[in-house]
């Protein structure tokens, strides 16, 4: 059974019918999905979705299908981490990770929002899918389309990290390399959509894509016994995952799920694109786009299609955005690693150093229950690392002892 009633604007509020269509006919704005949240209370309880697999699907009334999902059936149920080391570090009571660089089948938040777009544009008839992408979203819609059998066409900015592009093209997708950034791969999207009957995940589908991601929001709540935290800072590229967590706590707040709560919202840009970020910081709604220069390439949209909506809920909910440099970005990836066995790609370390950032600005509070986003694997992205280089050793035991000094310790530990 669907609780979905249709698509609707989300500056005029137009109600539109329920199709492969993202902008608004009345004032160009952008659809989004409508519910029947009244019958959704008459039938979701806690009780039921505790008794349900620990799966994105386990909330399948707030997502936009109208028959069962038919891809990403393995997809959510990602741990939520009390990182207790990392508070430590970076003085903070109560920290957690809300880990998806865990996330099945590609080890990003993506996995969500391609397990919904594809089961949709199934139930649209579409033979074909696509995407644009910065990286993260390539590899899930390639893989997805494999598993489900569709067809994929894959656009990527030219510049891409070669670990995201390999990890697009093992999955036999026709990938096609744009000389230009995301928002030049994202317009050409746009035309082929207008011409080929191709579901882009991002274009054509992106009212029902996006919904997705605000499983990434209900199962932080329901892993904090049904509670929203105090703060939850998140990586932005186009803005749209920091709105949907928004989206998800309200929704699970009207439904009586949880109470009702003044959640602070932090947006995490690198430095080297941060138009939402700046727009935040200018006091202001109006994006500006800018030109990316920076290593997290997986955050590296210039134009954000939500830009304008993730800036109403950050300041809003009484939140901040702040960016960082790449140094600052790569240094919180090791501290992340080093204080909890978590390895998160460029945007997970963009989150961890501007929620460091926050701290000693004295913007976010180190008393309050923190949730940061890890959205993405760092397997994905070793180019952005610099280590230290290793020397090989003779297999001799003085030549470990002397490598690492263990000598002097169990001597010392003897005397």
């Amino acid at each position: 059974m669907s609780f979905v009633k249709g698509l609707k604007c989300r500056e005029c509020g137009t109600p539109a019918p329920l199709a492969p269509v993202a902008i608004c006919e009345e004032c160009f704005g952008p659809l989004e999905v409508d519910y029947d949240y009244d019958a959704i209370r008459a039938v979701l309880t806690r009780g039921e979705i505790a008794s349900r697999p620990k799966t994105m699907w386990r909330y399948r009334e707030l997502l936009p299908l109208e028959n069962e999902p038919t891809v990403g059936l393995q997809t959510g149920g990602t741990p939520l981490i009390r990182a207790d080391r990392l508070a430590k570090a970076i003085g903070v009571r109560e920290l957690y990770l809300k880990n998806d660089a865990v996330q099945h089948p590609t080890l990003s938040f993506k996995d969500r929002v391609v397990a919904v777009a594809l089961s949709k544009a199934r139930e649209f008839n579409f033979e074909a899918v696509g995407c644009a992408s910065t990286g993260n979203l390539a590899n899930s819609v390639a893989a997805n389309a494999a598993a489900a059998g569709f067809p994929a066409y894959i656009l990527i900015p030219d510049n891409l990290e070669k670990s995201k592009v390999w990890g697009t093209q093992i999955y036999g997708a026709n990938v096609i390399p744009v000389r230009g950034n995301y928002d030049d791969v994202n317009r050409l999207c746009s035309e082929i959509a207008g011409r080929h009957p191709i579901a882009f995940v991002n274009v054509n589908l992106r009212p029902f894509y996006g919904e997705g991601s605000k499983t990434f929001g209900y199962e932080i709540a329901e892993q904090l016994g049904w509670q929203a935290p105090d703060a939850v800072v998140v990586p932005m590229a186009g803005g749209s995952l920091i709105t949907k967590i928004h989206k998800a706590f309200g929704e699970l707040a009207r439904l009586g799920l949880i109470e009702e709560k003044q959640t602070r919202f932090y947006g995490a840009q690198a430095t080297g694109c941060n138009p939402i970020a700046a727009a935040v910081k200018a006091g202001t709604r109006d994006i500006r786009p800018v030109k990316p220069n920076t290593v997290a390439k997986s955050l590296a949209i210039g134009n954000p299609a939500d830009g304008y909506f993730a800036t109403g809920v950050i300041t809003q909910s009484g939140g901040w955005s702040e960016d960082v440099s790449d140094p600052e970005l790569v240094d919180a990836i090791k501290l992340l690693a080093e204080t909890e066995g978590v390895f998160t790609e460029t945007a997970g370390g963009t989150t961890l150093a501007v929620t460091r950032k926050l701290l000693a600005q004295g913007r976010l509070n180190p008393d309050s229950r923190i949730v940061i986003a890890i959205t993405g694997n760092g397997l994905k992205t070793l180019e952005a690392l610099t280590l230290t280089k290793l020397e090989s050793i003779e297999p001799k035991l003085g030549e470990f002892e002397r490598a690492t000094s263990l000598r002097r310790v169990a001597a010392a530990t003897a005397a």
